[in-house]
């Protein structure tokens, strides 16, 4: 008994070398990205490769003898399939002389760090995450993930190899706060000065910022043990909104795998839309595919082209445009809408096809939630009503060079990029002050809840005009489709658009004392962009003075993780109290 404990006391111990050098195999693997190596330096870091890979399939081999429990067959599926590409890479790279000629697609020095990544996540997945609410509450959590990419980031975007010429650190930390923020503002041209890995770099940094580092964590984590404990569910549930403890990881996998669907569609579509004679090679139209269909789904707003979607050649490119306002109006929606939608669908079809067949069944029915109702509604007003102003105020100006179904397209891209999104197809600084007031009051408003999207959100701006009818008319509670909107949900509403003018009006005077040369519409612009991280802008953000830029960069933070969230992350809750005083009512008006 006491010879089988040492043996599993060792195998911990083991496993736990394992993940450490596979932890430190992650940023050998990044340092082999970003710097040039010399051939001394290169063959050592291919033999620490070496054993970081054998060591991960003894690891795995040896969990798989030595573990009791059933393993689950979605994990013995990634398990062989990892270990299957991961024995090849090592003989191909290690073994084999004759390789070059005889699998050169595998003999890419991509994919034996592609094996190593495997080996991370696969060892990482093995450790125990436990979030402690002593320590950090939710919200403190939430931003301190985004810190962390953000810190992260900035260090990988100042690697030799990310650019061509070099960057500073403000201008790397802009770049990565601006990423992972999923803003899109942009102090240097992103296709021409970064490198291909740099881009690639942004666009991690894209996803992780859009879907949340706490996301992926947590499901790979869950997809390999199965399971968790109380207190993670309990933080994971604040974070994902889920409404029952035993709904978080479904609601993780859900954010995941509609993530990962629309993204790949939509790729598919950019892919198809592309003309060849811009883009001549397949890798080139692959990766524009890939980036800015995960740019639009994130509302990052990020693009390869110098000139956003005004580019020459892309300006008239209607489909490429209608696909991107596909994928960023679903990355606006939010998680819990699209997937309120989809299961709504589903139950549709499916009692559809059982009306016309003989083995009817009842079936209960399934309905958008009030949440979804008020969310699709606000949304489809503002892209209405947005798309018939946009086409008004610019019909002979950004318009005109458009013609027919030319002019709706542009102007419905024109009227909802300015809700998080971020990309552009007219030049801005040409457009009419009508139109910079309407792009305005249309970023200040932004996305929905829970989505990718920043600004005060759709829901908010829904509560304050039912507030207001609900007063014009003499009522004492906001009623809408037979349900009373709760008092917390008002407040919240209410703190929201006070907290977002306060950010913002301090950005605008701040900004007005570093630059004094600027414009106030053009500061005004900038920040109200920044904080709804749309990422739009007027042409400014580039030559603004290092403290500007260090001003826009906290108002892109503070509009990703909200006002609110940094408030309840600050301040010490208070205990529930059993008493009330009395009600008072102060003069108004």
């Amino acid at each position: 008994m006491i010879n089988l404990f040492k043996v599993f006391s060792n195998l911990k111990i083991l496993f736990k070398i394992v993940f450490i050098l596979s932890f430190i195999g992650l940023f050998v693997l990044i340092s082999d990205f970003g710097f040039n190596q010399s051939e001394p330096i290169q063959k050592l870091i291919n033999s620490y490769y070496f054993i970081v890979l054998s060591l991960g399939i003894v690891a795995t081999l040896l969990r798989y003898i030595t573990q009791l429990k059933n393993i689950q067959t979605k994990v013995i599926v990634f398990d062989g399939l990892s270990l299957i590409l991961i024995v090849y890479v090592i003989s191909i790279h290690f073994f084999s002389q004759e390789a070059v000629h005889q699998l050169t697609f595998l003999y890419n020095d991509n994919w034996l760090k592609l094996a190593i990544l495997l080996t991370f996540i696969r060892e990482f997945a093995e450790q125990k995450i436990n979030y402690k609410r002593t320590a950090l509450n939710p919200a403190q959590l939430f931003i301190a993930s985004f810190i962390s990419i953000i810190l992260l980031g900035s260090l990988l975007l100042l690697l030799p190899n990310a650019t061509y010429t070099g960057i500073s650190f403000i201008d790397a930390l802009f770049t990565s706060t601006s990423a992972v923020c999923v803003t899109g503002l942009i102090v240097v041209d992103t296709g021409s000065y970064f490198t291909l890995f740099g881009q690639t770099i942004i666009l991690f940094l894209i996803q992780l910022g859009g879907i949340g580092i706490l996301t992926f964590a947590s499901y790979f984590s869950y997809f390999f043990k199965g399971g968790t404990n109380y207190e993670n569910q309990l933080v994971l549930s604040d974070l994902t909104n889920s409404q029952k403890l035993g709904d978080v990881f479904s609601t993780l996998k859900s954010i995941l795998v509609i993530t990962f669907s629309i993204e790949l569609v939509g790729g598919l579509f950019i892919y198809s839309s592309l003309n060849n004679n811009l883009l001549t090679s397949f890798f080139e139209r692959l990766f524009f595919s890939i980036f800015h269909s995960i740019s639009a789904f994130c509302n990052a707003g990020f693009s390869t082209l110098p000139n956003n979607i005004f580019e020459s050649g892309y300006q008239f490119n209607y489909p490429l445009q209608m696909y991107l306002v596909l994928l960023f109006v679903f990355g606006g929606l939010g998680f819990p809408i699209v997937s309120n939608i989809t299961k709504y669908l589903k139950y549709k079809v499916v009692n559809k096809f059982l009306y016309f067949s003989k083995n009817k069944k009842q079936y209960k029915p399934w309905v958008l939630s009030l949440n979804s109702r008020i969310t699709l509604i606000t949304t489809f007003l503002l892209i209405i009503i947005g798309t018939a102003l946009f086409y008004i105020s610019e019909y002979s100006n950004v318009l005109a060079p458009h013609h027919g179904i030319g002019k709706f397209i542009t102007a419905l891209f024109g009227a909802t990029t300015p809700r998080t999104a971020g990309f552009n197809t007219v030049d801005m600084a040409s457009l009419n002050f009508s139109t910079i007031i309407i792009i305005i009051f249309l970023m200040w408003v932004g996305a929905s809840p829970a989505s990718t999207g920043g600004g005060i959100k759709t829901s908010t701006l829904a509560i304050a005009t039912l507030n207001l009818l609900s007063l014009a008319k003499g009522k004492t509670r906001i009623e809408v489709y037979r349900r009373e909107i709760s008092d917390i949900s008002v407040r919240r509403a209410f703190a929201v658009i006070s907290l977002s003018l306060i950010v913002i009006g301090f950005g605008i005077m701040a900004i007005s004392i570093f630059d004094k040369d600027k414009d106030l519409l053009s500061i005004a612009f900038e920040c109200f962009s920044a904080f709804s991280t749309v990422g739009l802008s007027i042409g400014i953000t580039a030559h603004l003075t290092a403290s500007s830029k260090f001003i826009l960069i906290i108002i892109m933070f503070i509009g990703r993780v909200s006002m609110l969230s940094i408030l309840i992350a600050i301040f010490k809750k208070v205990k529930h109290k059993n008493y009330r005083y009395p009600t008072e009512e102060l003069t108004i008006n």
